[in-house]
């Protein structure tokens, strides 16, 4: 009975069905369902067949800026338009993959996505990275500007040109790229397009009518950017009929598939099976695995010289890719490719392992991290408190806090950073130790191997050129700051009657650690910074030795001018007094030149009221009392063992206090 009242039931329902008129409402999410269906096998096919795109229907384009300038939400937005992601409100910061870019909300690593963009009847393949901007990541920057034939460089409506937009600027300049200026966060209540407009035309002399006034955050005028990259970006150079010839741009590793590395095809044709050489090594693999990055790896039969994408070749050792690598076919030599002038490190630091039974680990995690960033550069060292480690060279502080958190983060390695120091030179006078070193003229990259002054003719410090970009109003703070570091200034530039270009020559080390921090807080967070290399000049230093209880603490030695050890060495003291923890001992806290102390400061020691029992009485009883703990105090302090906390290491180099 059940069975024949559902078949009455269906049968009503189908005939009313057919008599009723559609809803709109379902039928509008049938017409929204077969829209947003998933590609066919046939349609994924034609998708991932790269042969499609000729060369002159390809654009390889990056985005550069100053920090915070909008890169990654004009990224997200393209990525909308292009249909490479679905668009909804949780679309921020796609490219933006690691875990310490998500925390911190900059972009530490360059990253690849390839777009498809139909326009005037044509399909295009526009390749697309998006870079940092912070000056500590400028090496991911240059790297990324060799896959590419245009940039566009964004600049905020609100805060205009500043020091990483100038710098980033010339970067692409020297490359011969093309330019897109892009202004954006239009949308914002201060914003001046027309002021910025005229700034760009004072500093870069591109006209004012070629930039592309936008808001990426809410998707205003974005389509035209994709129209301007399309007419004002030439397509690559390149010859397919040419053996194959691939430049490694970028690469990680995968615990799974290995190497995994970012080509750029310059010549030629890869395909999957292919027996491929890297012009480095000079082994050969096969490739496993080659396509795109639509943001994900999505895998391709072939790829076509001025395409660009991921090659997977059973690399399982992280030194076989080197960034710079030219990949070319078995039998098919080629001439390399120029490949990347390696990065100068700016910051050294010592890092160790926790305990020494975990430096196999730790050491496998530098590794395949370096692979990933290779801007930084490894020795090994070993200390006498801390066993093996290594001696890490960096592009700057905030470089170096991030190589530490990813290690922690992607490899659950907790290690120790000793203090921030940077590369010394020193012109030696000693015959024997001229013999020693085989060379005059030596670096320093550890204060602890910091030679007697009796045995050099003169040291050399690192200097930087900078470059200061400030609202007119804080131009006196930044010159007493630049002063107190003892810059010396070349240049001062009005960009507009709000804006003034300050350049200085800075010695490194009064700039490596917090003077980024104090020129944010005296100029209310408008002005910017950025340097580049300058070379050596000669400087008076010395080596100061830190001493806990008459120890001293190899890795809180550092090298400072001989004007400011006394300042440097009582704020390292006052610094340490209040990180150390307290002990049942007393501490001595010393900075000494030598042998002569230069500062103290002293860590009191935990007292046991010792008094509490005595109700009055005579005097000698409380003495004889106090002398007794005075005695076991006395004792401890010879046996004791005084712990530095990790963070102790960067803390005590702060020359500015807390506020």
């Amino acid at each position: 009975m059940w069975a024949l009242a559902g078949r009455a039931l269906a049968a009503w329902a189908a005939g009313a069905a057919r008599s009723l008129p559609p809803c709109p409402r379902h039928a509008a999410a049938l017409e929204l369902r077969a829209a947003c269906r998933p590609f066919s096998a046939a349609e994924l096919k034609e998708k991932t067949d790269m042969s499609r795109f000729p060369v002159e229907d390809i654009r390889n384009f990056c985005i550069i800026a100053h920090v915070d300038h909008g890169k990654s939400t004009l990224a997200d937005r393209l990525l909308e338009l292009t249909g490479t992601i679905d668009k909804t409100k949780k679309n921020k910061q796609v490219l933006d993959k690691l875990q310490v870019e998500r925390e911190r909300g900059i972009t530490v690593k360059a990253q690849t996505a390839s777009l498809f963009y139909s326009f005037e009847g044509k399909k295009y393949l526009l390749n697309l990275i998006d870079t940092p901007g912070h000056v500590d990541f400028s090496y991911e920057v240059s790297r990324s500007l060799s896959a590419c034939q245009g940039v566009l460089l964004v600049v905020d409506a609100n805060e205009g040109i500043q020091a990483q937009t100038v710098a980033n600027f010339f970067l692409a300049f020297e490359a011969q790229l093309s330019i897109i200026p892009v202004i954006n966060k239009i949308d914002l209540k201060n914003a001046d397009p027309e002021r910025v407009e005229k700034q760009i035309e004072t500093v870069f002399d591109i006209p004012g009518d070629e930039c592309i006034k936008i808001s990426a955050k809410i998707g205003t005028n974005v389509e035209s950017v994709l129209q301007a990259v399309i007419e004002r970006i030439p397509p690559p150079k390149v010859h397919r009929e040419n053996p194959l010839r691939a430049l490694v741009f970028d690469s990680t590793f995968d615990q799974y598939k290995g190497v995994i590395a970012n080509i750029a095809l310059f010549d030629g044709v890869v395909s999957k099976g292919d027996k491929i050489v890297s012009a480095h090594t000079k082994k050969s693999y096969e490739v496993n695995e080659i396509g795109i990055l639509n943001p994900n790896e999505q895998p391709t039969h072939k790829l076509y010289a001025g395409q660009v994408g991921f090659l997977i070749a059973g690399m399982k050792d992280v030194t076989e890719a080197q960034i710079g690598d030219t990949l070319f076919l078995h039998n098919h030599p080629v001439e390399p490719l120029p490949g990347f002038k390696s990065a100068k490190p700016m910051v050294f630091a010592g890092m160790y392992p926790i305990d020494q039974s975990e430096y196999n680990n730790l050491k496998s995690a530098i590794e395949k991290l370096t692979l990933n960033d290779s801007s930084v550069t490894v020795h090994r060292d070993s200390s006498l408190a801390l066993g093996a480690g290594w001696r890490l060279g960096f592009l700057g502080l905030l470089h170096m806090e991030v190589f530490n958190q990813r290690l922690e983060q992607e490899y659950n390695a907790s290690v120790i950073l000793t203090t921030p120091t940077v590369p010394y030179k020193a012109v030696l006078s000693s015959a024997k130790l001229i013999k020693e070193h085989k060379e005059k003229e030596i670096t320093i990259i550890n204060p602890a191997q910091f030679p007697d002054k009796s045995k050099v003719a003169e040291y050399l410090e690192p200097v930087v050129l900078g470059t200061i970009i400030t609202p007119t109003e804080y131009t006196g703070k930044m010159m007493a700051l630049c002063q107190a570091r003892r810059a010396v200034q070349k240049n001062m530039i009005f960009i507009d009657e709000n804006r003034v270009m300050l350049k200085y020559l800075f010695p490194l080390n009064e700039i490596v650690v917090d003077f980024y921090d104090s020129l944010k807080s005296l100029s209310s967070g408008y002005a910017s910074f950025d340097y580049e290399d300058a070379g050596y000049q000669t400087a008076e230093l010395v080596k100061m030795d830190i001493l806990l209880n008459g120890n001293i603490v190899e890795e809180l030695c550092t090298v400072v001018h001989t004007e400011k050890a006394y300042t440097v060495g009582k704020n390292i003291c006052e610094r340490l007094k209040d990180s150390l923890p307290r002990q049942l001992f007393e501490i001595a806290v010393q900075a000494a030149i030598g042998s002569k102390v230069i500062a103290r400061e002293t860590v009191k020691a935990y007292r046991k009221n010792v008094l509490a029992k005595c109700y009055g009485g005579d005097i000698t009883r409380k003495m004889k009392l106090l002398k007794r703990q005075a005695e076991g105090k006395k004792k401890l302090r010879k046996i004791g063992n005084i712990e530095i906390p990790k963070d102790t290491f960067i803390k005590v180099l702060k020359t500015q206090p807390n506020k």
